[in-house]
């Protein structure tokens, strides 16, 4: 009776705790569903500052549509783990957004009304079975006025960037305005030449920049001969800026320390700067062909080296030229393509860039002493070379560069991003001005209060080249029906772009940081991989060098036979073939051991890793649980002392 009793006691219990457990599961699922505990080691579920306050700042309701083809997703291994990914971070968003935005996902069935809507919506859909399935795994946001903004498709190749991505369409849907770029520029990037009359040629097209550029903001040229920059300029855009009037320069500097960002491109030999020539003396030299923008660059913290251009041999580009009538290709080291490895893989800027050529860029550096932080997006590796100008303004003879080219074993320098606060270049106050038809956007008793200092952290991309920004260096510009078609051969347009709408969003956009990859690389078994595969060369190499070798004995034993026994192998051949057939054996045997080898420790490396993956801890849990259980049982067995006992023990 007491062993029925104890059994029932402990079914009924297993019962209780088991109704228990789906109880508490089923409470805290729908009490605790906004509960969020990041264990990540670089937080990859937890939103940015930038982007909680963007959703602080929300004042209408924004929609979002989540397209994801779920069925088609379980077949896709990679995508399905980083879909999961994208709808718990855009679930946080959800919840973060104190119910400013509404989050909907949409499963497009193939031939389905959801699947026309994404068409119409422009998604981009992965065509899965010979086309006759598409695959969607995209997001459109729309906001109460009816403003639309989409992600085609989630790229993994931009996983370190989805927060960026996710948060700079809400900010483009709660900020629908069209972005306005104010151009200064001393380069004839609108077209036409200012000397074509006296030098006896046409006037030039605009160049194709502007068109990229127009896709993605409003241009407005500004005046050289500004005193003010208006308001309503989101970016300044400054092209080559040299000869600047003091009023000028106030009025840049004003403007960055109001908020203003800016995207300056300054050179050290701006190949594209033509030069008013003399009049009086059309033989004479040229003026100078460098940037002129020190006065701010001080307070900015940054500086261009005068009279140097880089050269990269290495990624060289080769060019045309006569020598003594013939006519010659050469390395021509100052324009090179600056590949991916050279590009800043953590801004979003240079991330997904593929390719950028560059003309004679210059060199900038960190001046001494500055405060502001100098993060570089495009540098040279170490095979560069610092080239004065005067070798390029003067070359009689393009293939000395390459003879002559020396690396200098230091990395240059060719584009970064400032940051920081900084103070006035113009402590003094606004310079006077020098004649009273100085053009202003405001009278004087209009003019914004003179700032000492940034009011907040500045945001400036400085590049040292603006002949990246000439089509011949970066675009293939062929016509047809009358109208001039570029397509792109490098990255340059894509930088413009890029630097421009990463500019043109709020501090706290720009704050977004990057993330890390929710994918992680095995790099233990990556590492025994490559041992074994550099075995594996040199075993290759081995083999080969054997081969060359005995060919190389043939050869000579064939040339001490006669001519009528040379197709006729003497013995002595016959038996070096024979050992090499015998050696080439066993070099393929050691081939397949290598092989055998490294898929045996990977194999047992997988095993480790599922083995404390998926059993350590119930194993150490069920281990546990039988200690805690033989010592449970072990007190259960000791005699519990009667009263009787005690009393006897007290007499």
């Amino acid at each position: 009776m007491k062993l029925f009793s104890k059994t029932w006691l402990t079914g009924t219990g297993l019962a209780i705790a088991a109704v228990l457990f789906l109880a508490v599961n089923v409470l805290s699922n729908v009490t605790l569903r906004s509960a969020r505990f990041d264990l990540t080691e670089e937080h990859l579920f937890t939103l940015s500052d930038g982007t909680k306050k963007i959703l602080e700042t929300l004042e209408e309701p924004l929609i979002l549509r989540f397209y994801l083809s779920k069925k088609l997703a379980r077949g896709l291994p990679g995508i399905h783990s980083y879909a999961i990914r994208v709808e718990e971070l855009l679930r946080e968003y959800e919840q973060a957004a104190g119910g400013k935005i509404v989050l909907q996902v949409i499963d497009p069935e193939p031939f389905s009304e959801e699947e026309d809507r994404a068409v119409a919506y422009g998604l981009q859909g992965v065509p899965l079975d010979n086309g006759n399935l598409h695959f969607y795994f995209g997001l459109v946001g729309t906001s109460s006025t009816d403003e639309e903004e989409i992600i085609p498709f989630f790229q993994p190749e931009r996983e370190e960037f989805l927060e960026y991505d996710i948060t700079r369409l809400i900010y483009r849907l709660a900020h629908p305005d069209r972005p306005v770029v104010g151009l200064l520029s001393t380069l004839p990037l609108q077209g036409g030449n200012p000397f074509a009359m006296l030098q006896g040629q046409p006037n030039r097209p605009p160049w194709l920049i502007m068109d990229v550029i127009r896709q993605v903001a409003e241009v407005r040229t500004l005046d050289r001969e500004l005193s003010e920059i208006p308001d309503d300029i989101d970016v300044l855009m400054l092209v080559h800026p040299k000869n600047f009037r003091d009023e000028t320069l106030y009025a840049i500097d004003q403007f960055i320390l109001r908020g203003g960002r800016a995207l300056v491109f300054v050179d050290a030999y701006a190949e594209a700067d033509r030069v008013a020539p003399n009049p009086m003396n059309p033989m004479g030299m040229q003026g100078p062909k460098h940037s002129d923008l020190d006065k701010l660059f001080e307070q900015w913290g940054i500086e261009l080296e005068k009279g140097k251009v880089v050269g990269e041999l290495p990624f060289a580009k080769k060019v045309n030229f006569r020598k003594q009538g013939r006519l010659l290709v050469v390395d021509y080291p100052v324009w090179f393509d600056v590949t991916p490895a050279h590009l800043n893989r953590e801004d979003v800027v240079t991330a997904q860039l593929t390719k950028l050529t560059l003309a004679s860029p210059g060199i900038l550096r960190k001046r001494e002493g500055s405060e502001t932080t100098i993060v570089p997006l495009v540098q040279s590796d170490e095979q560069a070379m610092a080239i004065d100008v005067a070798r390029i303004q003067f070359l009689s003879d393009v293939g000395s560069l390459a003879r002559t080219y020396r690396p200098d074993g230091e990395r240059f320098i060719l584009a970064a991003r400032i940051t920081g606060h900084v103070k006035t270049a113009f402590p003094e106050g606004p310079p006077e001005p020098k004649n009273s038809t100085s053009k202003s956007a405001n009278t004087e008793s209009e003019r914004a209060p003179h700032l000492t200092e940034s009011k907040e952290p500045i945001n400036i991309i400085v590049v040292a080249d603006t002949d990246m920004l000439q089509d011949r260096f970066w675009v293939d510009v062929q016509e047809f029906l009358g109208q001039r078609i570029g397509i792109p051969i490098a990255s340059n347009g894509n930088f413009v772009t890029n630097a421009l709408d990463n500019l043109t969003g709020s501090n706290e956009l720009i704050s977004v940081r990057n993330r890390g990859r929710f994918s992680r690389p095995f790099t233990l078994v990556r590492a025994i991989q490559q041992e074994a595969e550099q075995q594996f060369r040199q075993k290759e190499q081995m083999l080969q060098e054997r081969l060359r070798m005995t060919e190389r004995k043939i050869r000579e034993l064939q040339r001490k036979k006669d001519d009528q026994s040379a197709v006729i192998l003497s013995a002595e051949q016959q038996q070096e073939l024979a050992r090499f057939r015998q050696e080439l054996l066993e070099t393929r045997k050691e081939l397949r051991a290598v092989q055998h080898e490294l898929q045996k420790n990977i194999e047992s490396l997988e095993s480790i890793v599922k083995f404390f993956n998926i059993g350590f801890m119930p194993l150490v849990i069920a281990v546990g649980g039988v200690f805690v259980g033989l010592y449970r049982l072990r007190n259960r067995r000791k005699p519990v002392p009667s009263e009787t006992s005690l009393t006897k023990g007290r007499e």
